[in-house]
Parts: structure tokens; C-alpha cells; sequence
């Protein structure tokens, strides 16, 4: 299953994170999932939501540059070598990884890890077939 993720482009400075978050808690729109990833001059927020649509039309009248891009959302266990079992798979079938993150949540005592790779659909397939969850929505 696949999960739509925004990417708002920010300019590095003093308060702009605050600023978008506060755009987002005003017009009630729950975040699931975030993570910054930053350089000299701007950053990349990379946001899951409950309603990515309503959270593109929020920022596009707040003048940001946005991107909407799919990720794959894999639910595992919560002990120590999760997340390792989860990237030998990946190397196993030579799926590149471009980065990941965790979300917010947990579910049923599970983490989440948000998962960005080249091929979206067959890192998806990949654990379906080795018997993990890959959720829809978060």
C-alpha cells in the first residue's frame, strides 16, 4: 500500500518550521508523520497527514512550494533488529532506499517506518510477501 507524503521546500531559517506548523494546526490538519532533512540555504519538510489534498490547497495559499510523492509504510515489530530484517530485505533485492523516517504512531505495540525508494510498487510487494504490514493510511 502506498501513502502520499508532501515535501514543502523552506528556506533555513529561525522560525519558518514553526510557521508552517502553525498553518497546518490552524486549518486542523493532523500530522501522522514528519521529518527535515536541511542545507545551508533550505530545507525539505516531508509531512504525512490524514488529508494530503486539503494540506497541499493550505500551503499553496500560503505561497509554498510543494511536492506530493509516494511512500510505502511498514509497520514492525518494536524490539531491537527490527529495522535491520527490514533493509536486509531491501538489499536482498537490490531495492535502493532513499531515505526513511518513523512516524508518530505506533499501532497494536508496532512502529511505523516510513520508507522511500526508487520503486515504490515493488518495495511494496517485497514485504507483503515476507509477512509484514505495509498500511494504506496512518
Amino acid at each position: 500500500m502506498r501513502v502520499q507524503q508532501v515535501s514543502i521546500f523552506l528556506e533555513n531559517s529561525a522560525g519558518r518550521l514553526a510557521e508552517v506548523t502553525k498553518i497546518l494546526k490552524d486549518a486542523q490538519i493532523n500530522l501522522r508523520a514528519i521529518m527535515i532533512a536541511d542545507t545551508a540555504d533550505f530545507g525539505i519538510l516531508r509531512v504525512i497527514s490524514e488529508d494530503s489534498q486539503k494540506m497541499l490547497d493550505v500551503l499553496h495559499a500560503h505561497q509554498y512550494t510543494t511536492r506530493i510523492s509516494e511512500v510505502i509504510a511498514v509497520q514492525v515489530e518494536n524490539h531491537p533488529g527490527a529495522l535491520n530484517d527490514v533493509l536486509v530485505l531491501f538489499r536482498s533485492r537490490n531495492l535502493n532506499i532513499e531515505y526513511l523516517y518513523t512516524a508518530f504512531e505506533n499501532v497494536d505495540g508496532r512502529s511505523i517506518i516510513i520508507i522511500k525508494c526508487e520503486d515504490v510498487e515493488a518495495a511494496s510487494r517485497l514485504v507483503q510477501e515476507n509477512g509484514l504490514s505495509c498500511i494504506g493510511s496512518i
